[in-house]
């Protein structure tokens, strides 16, 4: 193993004894693909007898130049910390929700920062197998009105149990988006227009705000043959409207080709309205969900500037962060004709 490996295996060995109270070993050790922001290692933990299959979610120590460090301190501070999302995701599993369960966090004694521990739950998370692959053909015609349904438990969620969270109105968002603009320096005419578009037209706070995942959408749930098993990344969770949801989900970046099907590449937005209504959702107004729409092309739009901004400025050099920046060019086309439909 590598010497990071090496120092994840020996604190999870020590947290996983504590939680287990009994000699825990670790195996079949991996880290798995994605997460720039976050690390996820999978594990199995050996203890009094019996093996359990788990998943490790920590915050991975900031590199770079300073200016970099600062940039990720400033990203960092818009999520979770580690504690928070352990508790939200708590809340969340005890209601219902088909989130992964949370066993135990870590403790600073184990070396390895902010973290966790969960179940690991069966399914896979990339989209091109999902939307392609002859397996999941079934769970296909499954996945939009599951998507639905899966979010109104989660919006149902007491909002009582939750921690302390941000709420997040219409406006804020922008805000926030404006100055993540205005710190990558230069011009960006569509996105200033979509920004003073939603502006204008930013829906009313809702009286009673919910839980919001913030990053609802195909990439970020476990699927398998019988379609959806698990909802991941939560670190982005605030109180909010609830269509912030439903019209992230639809963004056609998060459809990976299949742009036919706005609701993940999996089906309509009328299916998934309708599965989410059914499933105690409140109804959605298509006007206030067509505006949650053009605010998340515009929001992913500006975050592949910003990703883009890493790689150019050389505070990070990373082919990822290049390539994820190219796609800004194509928001733009999405955004320009969302904001034509909306006429």
């Amino acid at each position: 193993m590598s010497d990071e490996a090496d120092l994840v295996a020996a604190g999870l060995a020590q947290a996983a004894t504590r939680y287990f109270a009994a000699p825990a070993k670790i195996e079949d050790l991996r880290r798995e693909s994605g997460g720039a922001s976050r690390q996820t290692w999978s594990f199995d933990a050996l203890a009094a007898g019996q093996r359990h299959e788990l998943i490790l979610r920590r915050d991975p120590p900031i590199t770079g130049t300073p200016i970099n460090r600062e940039r990720g301190d400033r990203e960092r501070s818009a999520a979770l910390d580690r504690a928070t999302e352990f508790a939200v995701l708590r809340a969340a599993f005890r209601a219902g929700a088909r989130a992964p369960e949370v066993l135990f966090e870590l403790a600073p004694a184990d070396a390895l920062g902010e973290a966790f521990v969960m179940r690991r739950v069966g399914g896979t998370a990339i989209a091109r197998k999902l939307l392609r692959d002859p397996p999941y053909a079934e769970a296909r015609q499954k996945i939009a009105g599951q998507l639905g349904e899966i979010i109104a438990r989660i919006h149902g969620v007491d909002v009582a149990t939750l921690p302390r969270l941000d709420r997040r109105e219409a406006a804020d968002h922008i805000a926030s988006l404006r100055g993540l603009l205005d710190t990558l320096n230069y011009a960006a005419p569509v996105f200033e227009l979509a920004l003073t578009w939603l502006d204008r037209r930013k829906p009313p706070p809702i009286a009673r705000p919910t839980l919001v995942h913030g990053d609802y959408r195909t990439g970020n749930y476990l699927a398998d043959e019988s379609g959806v098993t698990a909802i991941l990344d939560w670190e982005g969770a605030h109180l909010g409207d609830p269509v912030e949801d439903l019209g992230w989900v639809c963004v056609k970046s998060w459809r990976f080709g299949s742009i036919d099907k706005p609701a993940g590449g999996f089906g309509s937005r009328e299916a998934l309205w309708a599965a989410y209504e059914r499933a105690g959702g409140a109804k959605v107004d298509p006007a206030r969900a067509h505006w949650w729409e053009v605010f998340g092309t515009v929001r992913w739009g500006i975050i592949c500037h910003s990703q883009a901004w890493k790689h150019l400025s050389g505070s990070l050099k990373s082919m990822e962060m290049a390539s994820i920046g190219r796609r800004a060019v194509e928001t733009e086309v999405d955004l320009l004709q969302l904001l034509k439909e909306a006429r």
